[in-house]
């Protein structure tokens, strides 16, 4: 009967983790729906650097100009629908945590939603629009680009996604510190490897070699890993003063019971 019961609560949490998957999947494919309807302005936007120097893009199949729109669709969509994809996750959970947790859980998919948006902005207004209009200044004015929409698009969506995600990074840092599995001296010594780090990433990330779009992306990250250190360390000490208020209290509690017992 036992092994009966366990396996109902698997499946009952199979069940809950498939309603999960489908109200995620339906919200993202709504929105994109609706944000097909604005795809001639969200690509305007994203064709800014092309149009502002006087160039145009192509289209080279039959279809590629509907494919582009429906990509850009679900990726906005995606972007639109995450405050619900992370309700979900959410709702799917907290069931398993502690009433405290459940706060902390709560903070993490609000601020998340917050970091990953302002990752994907930054990475575009920041670095997406310089880097592209240098590239093609760089070229000069005896070289014709001839660029298609979907290489366009595609390249901008595997721009974009990544500094969403490395702007979660102090949020990370901040649970991996409540965690007790990362330490503020060890992120503090290792600044210069993480430094190290940063740069090659940010090399990687921008689109263009030169070195003052690679410092415009390496000087947030590295700001975002300062940011990440001092969350830490506050964490840290909050942990402290907790175990210790905790040490007192069964210290005074076995004195308390000496007294009683003498």
């Amino acid at each position: 009967m036992a092994g009966k019961t366990d396996e109902m609560t698997i499946m009952d949490h199979l069940e809950e983790l498939r309603r999960v998957l489908i109200v995620s999947i339906l919200a993202t494919t709504v929105l994109a729906v609706g944000a097909y309807f604005f795809c001639d302005q969200i690509l305007a936007v994203l064709l800014e650097p092309l149009t502002k120097l006087g160039h145009k893009v192509i289209f080279t199949g039959v279809t590629e100009a509907l494919w582009v729109k429906i990509k850009l669709s679900f990726f906005v969509g995606f972007l639109a629908a995450l405050p619900v994809i992370l309700w979900q996750v959410w709702s799917f959970i907290t069931p398993a945590l502690k009433r405290n947790e459940r706060f902390y859980f709560t903070f993490f998919v609000l601020v998340s939603f917050v970091c990953f948006l302002g990752g994907v902005a930054f990475g575009f207004f920041g670095v997406y629009r310089l880097g592209i209009m240098f590239l093609l200044r760089f070229a000069g004015p005896e070289l014709i680009p001839m660029l298609t929409i979907d290489k366009y698009i595609s390249f901008t969506i595997t721009f974009l996604l990544p500094f969403g995600i490395i702007f979660e990074f102090p949020l990370i840092s901040f649970f991996l510190a409540k965690l007790e599995l990362v330490k503020y001296r060890f992120l503090a010594k290792n600044r210069r490897y993480a430094l190290l780090a940063i740069v090659v990433i940010a090399a990687i990330l921008t689109p263009t070699p030169d070195v003052v779009t690679c410092l415009i992306v390496s000087g947030p990250m590295y700001l975002l890993y300062e940011v990440s250190v001092w969350i830490v360390r506050l964490v840290e000490r909050g942990i402290a003063r907790k175990k210790q208020q905790q040490e007192l209290a069964e210290l005074a509690e076995a004195r308390s019971a000496a007294v009683v017992d003498g």
